[in-house]
């Protein structure tokens, strides 16, 4: 087993929410009495939160071969369907992931690769549950071409709550499979859009953990 590990283990997207409702709470906590505690209460309840929203776990990455693309967020499946990739215009598999708020929200790089382009689109904020949520929310999708000549666009999808996405990768970059590339803001979901003929290694309803176990098997390498 290898391990990619550059960050540490809380996202450092976290560190001001973390502080500021720490030191609300400390500062409540010193002056107000009675009843009033209940409200350092509430922003030590929201520290916690927090704590496990913003968590970044150490994930082995799996040995697995140039061909299998690693799940790039954590989640429940909730769409495996032929779809046009609104991105590159053609037919695709779209493997779509819903991260609620007790989710792991850091994305991870789904296959090794040069990235073609990154394009971001502001839009709505619909639960992204909902099959409108991957064309009509606020999104930001990143093309990748594989060594093997396959094309992979992998979309962060903000949500209902979530108002804000980080990627932080940038056109004309090489990323490795397993890399942290982003991270989403409050509950969302991640769509990955690959070629027809890839074999899918996940269910619709099934539970899985980002950059720690295989999503799909792309086909061979384009001639």
């Amino acid at each position: 087993m290898k391990t990619d590990y550059p960050y540490p283990v809380l996202a450092r997207e976290g560190w001001p929410f973390l502080l500021a409702f720490l030191i609300i709470a400390v500062v409540l906590q010193i002056f107000l009495t009675g009843w009033w505690l209940l409200l350092s209460a509430f922003f030590y309840l929201l520290f916690l939160f927090s704590l496990q929203f913003f968590r970044d776990p150490r994930r082995p990455l799996p040995d697995l071969s140039s061909r299998s693309v690693l799940c790039p967020a954590d989640g429940r499946v909730i769409a495996i369907e032929q779809v046009d990739d609104p991105y590159l215009s053609r037919p695709a598999l779209k493997i779509s992931i819903f991260m609620n708020v007790f989710d792991v929200h850091v994305n991870r790089m789904p296959v090794s690769g040069h990235i073609q382009n990154v394009w971001y689109f502001p839009g709505r904020f619909f639960n992204a549950a909902l099959d409108k949520a991957s064309v009509e929310n606020e999104r930001n999708a990143i093309w990748v071409k594989t060594s093997g000549g396959h094309d992979v666009t992998v979309v962060q999808v903000a949500g209902l709550v979530a108002r804000r996405i980080v990627c932080y990768v940038r056109n004309d970059h090489d990323v490795a499979s397993g890399q942290r590339f982003g991270f989403i803001r409050f509950g969302s979901r991640v769509d990955t859009y690959l070629p027809l003929d890839t074999e899918v290694q996940v269910r619709i309803g099934e539970r899985v953990r980002s950059g720690a176990q295989c999503l799909a098997t792309l086909p061979g390498s384009i001639s």
